[in-house]
């Protein structure tokens, strides 16, 4: 499960932690991204390799495939993601990186739902695994990314049974590149998963979490 999370920093801040083994083609923009809440089906900023290169486009949070009449997915089971007939191509080409600093989750406290904020105790980065349809510089509505969830352990199993693929920067970087096949870019991801004793999180009021 991973339905909000925050974007905040500035894409050189996140691109830091990463770009020492790149070629990118990003222009700098010292102005930080600045988004809390980001949701669903809007435009987030997604990393990816086309030829060698990093690029980083606004790309449709969500994505369903032309034949699809149903409602367009936000997450994919890392579990299944590279054999899955909806997802296994977007896991051989179209692999991707969203940065983060922190998500949401709710969790169920009587009758009402209490929206928690999980962040690196460090406050470092997060790297979460995306998926998508490329190219990603293509404007289409229809078609977009997304994140790759697994099963939460620890504590962390206490909010959500589900939680984002959050990577390690190394494993970030090998998650990109297109000389490995999907199975073993999911091998990659899946040992390069942050741990969950790394993770800390509050209480958030409600109110504070409305749509962008």
């Amino acid at each position: 499960m991973c339905g909000r999370f925050t974007q905040y920093n500035t894409r050189e801040e996140y691109l830091s932690w990463l770009a020492d083994e790149a070629t990118l083609d990003i222009p700098c923009d010292p102005t930080p991204i600045g988004r809390f809440n980001v949701t669903p089906g809007s435009k987030v900023l997604l990393l990816s390799e086309r030829d060698t290169t990093w690029h980083l486009d606004p790309v449709m949070w969500s994505y369903a495939p032309p034949w699809w009449d149903k409602k367009q997915f936000i997450n994919a089971r890392i579990e299944t993601a590279a054999s899955s007939p909806m997802f296994k191509s977007l896991c051989e080409y179209g692999r991707a990186i969203v940065f983060a600093d922190a998500w949401y989750e709710w969790k169920k406290e009587g009758s009402t739902k209490q929206p928690f904020m999980i962040y690196r105790e460090n406050r470092q980065p997060l790297f979460f695994a995306a998926i998508g349809s490329v190219p990603f510089e293509r404007d289409d509505k229809r078609e977009g990314f997304v994140l790759l969830t697994a099963n939460a352990d620890g504590e962390l199993a206490e909010i959500h049974n589900r939680r984002p693929v959050a990577m390690t920067p190394e494993a970030a970087r090998r998650w990109l590149h297109h000389d490995i096949s999907s199975e073993e870019a999911i091998a990659v991801a899946r040992e390069g998963m942050i741990p969950a004793d790394e993770f800390t999180w509050h209480a958030m009021p409600a109110s504070r979490l409305r749509m962008e």
